[in-house]
């Protein structure tokens, strides 16, 4: 049985919840981000054991398929942010969540924007914006590197970019470090 699981967004998180899950008495579930498979049915008075364990650490368990849906495509989002191949780092988004989920862009737009009240670009953007963030705060590559990194056309691109969402220019932000950096989850 496949459950899924909103507001999972990194590996500490697929660690706490295999943790409930274990304490729970399913020591052999398969997590994943969003996503938790366990053999056999789950009744639902152990469901609702687990979704009061998962509330009391910030998650939940989604239950209808566009809630469903829109943890994918966060996921997907986070993915293609932090952990996309050679191959895809000039990828165009929109087809690449469309391929992933052998759905229609526009339909997928749609739904998240009602949903979660703003578009997909501008989450991806915000994602992105994050890691741009964060590779400058370790201070281990140029920007140029960084904005080859996310995808960027030019650098131009990506400082006009972090300043429009940050208010402040990549260099500067450097200098500034950690102080002004978001959890992942809180984007």
């Amino acid at each position: 049985m496949d459950i899924y699981i909103k507001n999972m967004v990194c590996s500490r998180c697929v660690m706490a919840v295999s943790e409930i899950f274990r304490e729970a008495g399913f020591p052999n579930a398969n997590v994943r981000l969003g996503k938790v498979s366990v053999d056999g049915a789950v009744d639902q008075e152990k469901l609702n054991l687990l979704n009061n364990k998962l509330n009391a650490v910030g998650f939940e368990i989604i239950n209808d398929g566009k809630s469903r849906l829109i943890e994918q495509i966060k996921k997907l989002t986070i993915d293609f942010v932090y952990n996309k191949t050679k191959e895809e780092l000039h990828v165009n988004f929109s087809d690449f969540l469309s391929d992933k989920l052998n759905l229609d862009y526009n339909y997928l737009s749609t739904l998240f924007s009602s949903v979660e009240g703003t578009t997909i670009e501008k989450h991806l953007i915000h994602l992105k914006i994050e890691r741009v963030k964060e590779l400058l705060v370790y201070d281990e590559k140029t920007l140029s590197e960084i904005a080859y990194e996310m995808g960027y056309s030019s650098v131009a691109h990506l400082s006009g970019q972090f300043k429009k969402v940050t208010g402040f220019t990549p260099s500067y932000f450097r200098k500034l470090g950690e102080q002004k950096r978001k959890s992942i989850d809180t984007v």
